[in-house]
């Protein structure tokens, strides 16, 4: 076999980092269940006609095909996609199971997902998402859209990561905005607007132009609702300065001052009103999210999401959802290549035991068994060799004790190969310390 080529965009972790993301995914779903969100995954793949419902993706999506045809196989193998957000599996799933559910439901999904974007620092063609949603039927009351800023806050804090900024808006704000300014194509001025940070606003003004059919007013006005930025419900007083007035208008800003008045009562400082923030995915009608992470503004967005009226619904059925997603690959691929996290050992194994001679090994293998059955992480020497390279296996490895089966009715000892402190230890009793247990991430 030749040397294999890496294929970019698809991260392979180290087992280091394997255990930090694993310490990232538990805390996160620590958080989401402690908001009452339940589990579930999705199939990995989704018919397209599903997958394009979203909007501006179909570039991105990975189709799926057999090698060789099979006339007499499933119906339906040749349209079918890797998901590449589970928001849209998701609201098929509510359709499907509608019968089962009790509403609003309320459901969290940690899975990877696929897209055919171009890789870069922080971004990746196969990675995680950590998703909360609640929908209902028919209505969702609009608290649920406080509600999510203030899940993934908390989640977010209980990491070893800097603080993040979560940025709010609301789509009717901008398209009750651009309706009353007199553009008759909102969905194309949001898109437009959604690039300002890509292109500035002198793009925006020319693409607005292009797509929308902006007069330099109308451009000029829609480039001054999106410079409005407010840490509370001020933002308010600012949009009504800009005297363009439209009934849908007036719903988002009242919708939005909701939002931000939840979040300054339950974290001040977490939540910014910032009316540049559009999401360029056509199904959002209602709150929409992006997140800051401090220090790494210049990568984007590291959790995002937004309410949605009509992704789910088919016939007469319709059940409205809000919901938001963290990046957790791009999060940690940001850290890991800044260097801003790490773990204090590279393995779980907080004890090695050492075998005096192979015909003793079933005396570490009884000692090793004991010790796991009571939580401690625990291997044995893979070699009779001598002790000090056994001690010397388990530094290389980074284990913090080194268990030496007692002799000829010796009791057994257990050393702290850090600092060299070694005390008689019984198997069924002895515990290390709390931080020594597992392997910190910090």
């Amino acid at each position: 076999m030749s040397k294999p080529t890496p294929i970019s965009g698809f991260p392979e972790w180290t087992p280091a980092q394997r255990m930090i993301e694993q310490y990232v995914l538990d805390r996160i779903r620590s958080t989401f269940e402690l908001y009452g969100f339940a589990p579930l995954e999705t199939r990995a793949v989704e018919p397209l006609d599903q997958l394009l419902r979203k909007g501006e993706t179909s570039k991105e999506v990975y189709v799926i095909r057999r090698l060789h045809g099979d006339p007499e196989g499933p119906a339906g193998d040749d349209a079918l996609g890797l998901h590449f957000d589970l928001t849209v599996p998701f609201a098929r799933y509510v359709l499907e199971n509608a019968g089962k559910l009790a509403f609003p439901f309320r459901r969290y999904q940690i899975q990877k997902v696929w897209r055919g974007e171009r890789p870069q620092e922080g971004r990746y063609r196969e990675f995680v998402q950590a998703d909360i949603d609640i929908v209902d039927r028919d209505t969702l009351a609009p608290h649920h859209e406080a509600e999510m800023p203030l899940v993934v806050g908390d989640a977010l804090r209980s990491l070893p990561i800097p603080p993040v900024r979560i940025q709010v808006n609301n789509r009717k704000i901008c398209e009750g905005f651009y309706r009353g300014v007199g553009l008759t194509d909102p969905e194309a001025a949001l898109r437009a607007v959604d690039k300002l940070d890509k292109i500035g606003p002198a793009g925006v003004a020319e693409l607005l132009a292009a797509t929308a059919g902006a007069s330099e007013a109308q451009a000029k006005a829609c480039l001054a609702l999106a410079e409005i930025a407010a840490p509370d419900a001020s933002f308010a007083d600012a949009v009504r300065a800009l005297g363009v007035s439209h009934p849908l208008l007036d719903e988002g800003v009242e919708e939005l001052v909701r939002v931000m008045e939840t979040a300054a009562a339950h974290s001040p400082g977490l939540c910014v009103a910032d009316l540049r923030i559009a999401r360029g995915l056509d199904y959002y009608t209602g709150t929409v999210y992006e997140t800051q992470l401090i220090g790494y503004e210049r990568f984007g967005s590291i959790c995002s999401g937004g309410r949605y009226d009509n992704l789910a619904s088919a016939g007469n059925a319709r059940f409205p959802g809000v919901g938001i997603s963290i990046g957790v690959t791009r999060l940690l691929g940001l850290l890991f290549g800044a260097g801003a996290l790490s773990v204090s050992r590279e393995v779980p194994t907080c004890v090695l035991v050492a075998v005096t001679n192979e015909e003793l090994r079933p005396a570490s293998d009884s000692v090793a068994g004991a010790l796991r059955s009571r939580g401690i992480p625990t291997e044995v020497s893979p070699s009779a060799a001598k002790f000090g390279k056994q001690i010397r296996y388990a530094q290389r490895r980074g284990i913090p004790y080194v268990w030496f089966p007692g002799a000829d009715g010796a009791p057994d000892e257990v050393k702290d190969i850090r600092s060299g402190e070694q005390v008689a230890a019984a198997s069924g009793e002895w515990t290390p310390p709390r931080e020594d247990l597992k392997p910190l991430v910090s």
